[in-house]
Parts: structure tokens; sequence; C-alpha cells
């Protein structure tokens, strides 16, 4: 074969009609997901996709739309949203495209704590954790905390629980408002409220026995530490002081907060 011959050959070979193109990594997508009377939303993070946020509306628009009627109205809805930052407008706008099919948001999954207020502010329910498994291994995304990351930062609320609110954090929680009965805070940390303390809470949550729960105002429902579950006294006392639950040697003990040191140090 002359060279000419061999350099037509050579060419032909590796035409680029010829050449297989290279896998695109797939982008993750808004996903929508029905378990157990519930319908889950997979928000994808900016790390997952390219798409800007007017996209992902529209994207969630158009899958609202088509999929309404697998949904029957009135069907709650979890937004799981990763470490996606969402402010209190970008939540909106998320209701008010479930809204148009008949959908309620109440609660979201969060690693952002800035979300995790958002959220909470505005009056829903809220999971906040520090790492999310990956969606595919399970019907439900479930979280799990970093185990390089042990100390989690404290979560800080302004706002006043509604009945119905549920707060679930990995850390302490610090609530500077009220918890109206029917709410709760579940902190695996400890739990301070600067207000008026009449929902439930659950502080030491992971299993910290010396996990305490604060208030200036106790009136709960139920307190919680760890294992140990205790009530208010039925009739309320004439006065109130800020006072503090913690574990002692024969279950939840609630003290004032200024004679605390005193009642750890008895036998």
């Amino acid at each position: 074969m002359d060279p000419e011959q061999l350099r037509s050959t050579l060419t032909s070979t590796t035409s680029p009609a010829d050449e297989q193109e290279s896998p695109r990594v797939a982008e993750m997508q808004i996903h929508l997901k029905a378990e157990d009377g519930k319908l889950f939303l997979y928000l994808p993070t900016p790390s997952q996709t390219a798409l800007e946020w007017p996209d992902l509306l529209q994207e969630l628009k158009q899958q609202l739309e088509a999929g309404q009627r697998f949904w029957p109205p009135n069907t709650h809805v979890d937004l799981v949203t990763g470490d996606r930052l969402l402010d209190h407008r970008q939540l909106q706008l998320i209701v008010n495209l479930l809204s148009t099919v008949k959908l309620h948001l109440t609660r979201i999954h969060t690693q952002r704590r800035q979300t995790a207020v958002a959220a909470a502010t505005s009056g829903y329910s809220i999971e906040q954790q520090s790492q999310i498994l990956p969606m595919a291994q399970s019907t439900i995304a479930q979280f799990t905390l970093d185990a390089e990351n042990k100390e989690v930062a404290p979560l800080y609320l302004q706002t006043t629980l509604r009945s119905g609110a549920e707060i679930r954090h990995p850390g302490t929680v610090v609530v500077m408002g009220d918890l109206n009965p029917g709410s709760s805070v579940v902190a695996d940390g400890d739990i301070l409220v600067w207000g008026r303390l009449r929902g439930i809470t659950h502080a030491g949550a992971s299993g910290n026995q010396q996990s305490q729960i604060m208030a200036l105002q106790m009136e709960p429902t139920q307190l919680r530490i760890a294992d140990w579950v205790a009530r208010a006294p039925e009739a309320a006392p004439d006065q109130f002081y800020p006072e503090v639950a913690y574990i002692a040697a024969d279950g939840i003990q609630i003290a004032r907060a200024s004679d605390l040191s005193k009642s750890l140090s008895q036998p």
C-alpha cells in the first residue's frame, strides 16, 4: 500500500462519523415520588444541575401539571432540598405552584440552616440534618449525621411555633418565641425557649442524658430528655420563673434556672 492509500485508510477509520460520543454525566432533575399518602418533592442541588432557578420552577410546573391526575386533592408534600439554599420568596413560589394542583407543602427537609430558618418562620415543619444519603437507595430520602462533624451548630429561630409545626435538628435549638400547644421541637442537643413552652419538647433525642430543656415559662404538654418522659403538673403555678428540666437520679426534674447549679450538686 502506497503512502497515499495508507493516509486515506487512516482518515476513514478515524472519521468523526464513526467516533463514539463520550457519555454525558446525567443531571439530577426535579423528582416527585408518592409514598404512604404523601408526596415527596426532591429538588436538585446546584451541584447536581445546571438549570437556573426560573428553569427549575418551569420544570416543576410541567411535572405537576402532567402528574396531577395521579395525586388526590389535598395531598401533603414533603420538600427535600439537600444543600440548596431557599429563602421565603422561593419557598412561597413553590407553595404557589403546588396549590395550583391542590397540593399542600407541610414539611421541609434541608441541610442548610438558612433554609430551615426561612421554613420555620413561614410556619412549616422542618427536619434539618447535616448529610443526605443518595435517593436511589431508598424510596424516601434518609438523613444521617456526618461522622466527621460531631459538633452541629445550634439552630436559632425567631418565631412562634404554631400548632402542627415540628422542628427536628441534630444539635441545640434556640427558639426566640413561644411553642404553642400542638407544636413540637426534637433536638439531639439542648432546647432553649425564650418564651412560653406549651408544646412538646424532646432534648437529647439521640440518647444524650446530659441534655436540658429551658424555658422562660414552662407549661409543656410533654417533656422528653433522651428516653425519659414527663408531663407538667395539671395545676399551673401562681407565678412563673425561668426553669430548666434535666435528668436526675429519679427521672426528669424541673428547677428554677437560678437554682440549677444547687439542684445538680445535690446527691
